[in-house]
């Protein structure tokens, strides 16, 4: 068990219901449901709320187990991927989660019966063992790459199992998305290969002070202000950026950035740079030369902007840095490309 933040947490929550990810089945829920678990929010505690049941807990909280045995619960990833850490988070509860914990994963594409979910062993993959929990806390732990002999590096399914009961308030299951290249490109059809679920992740920015930068790209519209990337009012020269590492390998044919409900607070214009360094961290993309993809270009209020013939034709890139002049809100990011042969 790990207190400090962990690097993993910067990957992408394969289990988030923002991307799909859901619970699917239980042994018990009694006093909270396996849904709470994959809700993306940060878990709360509303002092003095009860249910019928008992005390009212953002979590999975099952009852007090009176004969031997554990509980667990499975869910389904909202991306098929490669699991790199996991967060057991137990928030709020203290004197009530378990001791200990441990996660199987399994790779399938069909829904998983029942008598599956509860199956020990085999197919089932242990990728966490039997390992202590803390109670109120992040609980990360790293999860090492899988022995080969399992015949896959790949998850569409994970099981936590708690002993012996108690509850959970989030697990958060980060990794890489996997996605079929291969088979992409050969259908020759432009994809957003910034979008979360094909595999885009957004490495750094300049500020976050009022919206993550991860919001830019996810699935569907903002739904509101607080669901875009947001920077401080910039009271000095300069402008805010963001980097985002595309899915794969791309020549990027058509942009989207949308301003939807930045009305008062949206960038007066932005520029997008792109640059072919595969695999290259944050801190090594400040010496790679970046070329300009999009000219600056003012923006409006609450928005759509669209742009194709305004695209410099710069050949495949890894990786596009958007620029805002100065500062404010930018909801969502799209980058449509044509993926590269390989």
């Amino acid at each position: 068990m790990e207190h400090s933040t962990s690097a993993f947490t910067s990957l992408a929550d394969l289990a988030s219901a923002r991307v799909g990810g859901r619970a699917i089945g239980a042994n018990d829920e009694f006093f909270a449901p396996t849904s709470n678990l994959v809700k993306p929010e940060a878990p709360i505690f509303i002092p003095g709320k009860f249910t019928a049941r008992g005390k009212w807990m953002d979590g999975w909280e099952s009852r007090r187990r009176r004969t031997p045995g554990h509980d667990w619960c499975v869910l389904k990833l909202g991306m098929r991927g490669r699991i790199r850490g996991v967060d057991v988070d137990t928030s709020f509860f203290t004197g009530n989660y378990p001791s200990h914990c441990s996660i199987d994963a399994i790779d399938i594409s069909r829904t998983l019966t029942r008598g599956q979910q509860a199956r020990e062993g085999g197919p089932w993959v242990t990728i966490l063992p039997k390992s202590p929990l803390g109670g109120d806390s992040h609980n990360y732990f790293e999860i090492p790459s899988p022995d080969p002999s399992t015949g896959s590096e790949s998850w569409t399914y994970v099981r936590l199992n708690i002993y012996p009961d108690g509850g959970v308030a989030r697990l958060r299951v980060y990794g890489d998305v996997v996605v079929d290249w291969k088979n992409a490109a050969r259908d020759g059809k432009t994809i957003d290969v910034a979008e979360i679920r094909n595999g885009g992740l957004v490495l750094g920015a300049s500020d976050m002070h009022f919206g993550a930068k991860d919001n830019m790209i996810m699935p569907g519209r903002a739904v509101n202000m607080g669901d875009g990337w947001e920077t401080r009012r910039r009271r000095g020269p300069g402008f805010d950026w963001a980097i985002v590492r595309l899915g794969t390998t791309a020549d990027v044919r058509r942009v989207e950035i949308d301003t939807n409900h930045f009305k008062g607070n949206y960038p007066e214009s932005a520029s997008l740079e792109g640059c072919l360094a595969p695999g290259v961290t944050l801190a090594g993309l400040g010496s790679v030369d970046w070329t300009d993809l999009l000219p600056r270009t003012p923006l409006r209020p609450h928005d759509r902007h669209f742009f194709s013939k305004e695209l410099r034709r710069i050949g495949p890139i890894s990786h596009v840095r958007l620029n805002i002049f100065p500062d404010g809100g930018i909801s969502r990011l799209r980058a449509y490309g044509l993926v590269a042969r390989t």
